[in-house]
């Protein structure tokens, strides 16, 4: 995901970090100067599920605007062979039985 938080308060006409954490801080979020120097350089370590509603209050948009999915940069499944996977210690992959109907194993 890309933090986009720069650029939606700069589309709204807020250009420094100090004033979006003034008005944050008027709807009763006061967030220090290191979280929202991440915040506003767009690496936060974290971001609470309250405070992303109290800025999207501040701003005036919806959650889309501020975290853009990046699928391009999730890796690709690996596919490994059955002695890798016991190895690194994974389950193996097991063949599914064919269904017979019953609930219970056969007698």
């Amino acid at each position: 995901m890309k933090w986009n938080l720069r650029l939606a308060a700069a589309n709204r006409g807020i250009w420094k970090a100090s004033e979006l954490q003034r008005m944050l801080a008027e709807r009763g979020v006061v967030i220090s100067a290191g979280k929202m120097s991440g915040l506003w350089s767009g690496q936060p370590n974290t971001v609470k599920l309250d405070e992303l509603d109290v800025i999207c209050a501040v701003l005036g948009c919806g959650v889309e605007e501020l975290l853009l999915p990046e699928p391009e940069r999730v890796p690709e499944p690996t596919l490994a062979t059955d002695s890798q996977a016991t190895a690194a210690g994974q389950p193996r992959a097991v063949a599914p039985r064919p269904r017979t109907g019953r609930s219970l194993p056969p007698r």
